[in-house]
């Protein structure tokens, strides 16, 4: 995880500090307004990839007997024998898990990567409706 964030920072350019320092802005609110919002474009995507990974590595530490929710399934199907529906269910535990943390992570991939188009400079849409011959030449 630091070397996600670290990496995140870095893909920053450095240009981007410098000019809001000579704005005047404190180091702290260059973090936070310049900073973070570009940096979260590196960061989010691989974070959610290790969050959703550890969750479905979390079924691994049935093997060392921790209370999870395969080690749960575990429990009560040696009390009843029901293995095959209680590891279905268990999968589907999972797999509702995993989408819910991949549509956050959609979600803030979206929100933090509008920062693109909202600084992007749009050509102007009355440039093309001059006809050719009216227009000026500098």
């Amino acid at each position: 995880m630091s070397e996600i964030v670290r990496s995140g920072l870095n893909s920053v350019p450095v240009g981007q500090r410098e000019a809001a320092e000579a704005l005047g802005m404190s180091s702290f609110r260059v973090m936070w307004r310049i900073i973070l919002p570009q940096a979260m474009r590196v960061i989010i995507p691989p974070t959610g990839n290790q969050l959703i990974g550890m969750l479905k590595t979390t079924s691994l530490v049935s093997v060392i007997a921790m209370q999870e929710l395969l080690y749960s399934a575990q429990l009560i199907y040696t009390a009843n024998f029901q293995t095959i529906p209680l590891l279905i269910v268990a999968s589907i535990w999972y797999l509702v898990l995993t989408t819910v943390l991949s549509i956050g992570q959609y979600f803030l991939e979206r929100h933090f990567g509008r920062s693109d188009r909202r600084t992007a400079v749009a050509p102007s849409e009355d440039a093309a409706d001059i006809p050719v011959e009216h227009a000026r030449v500098a």
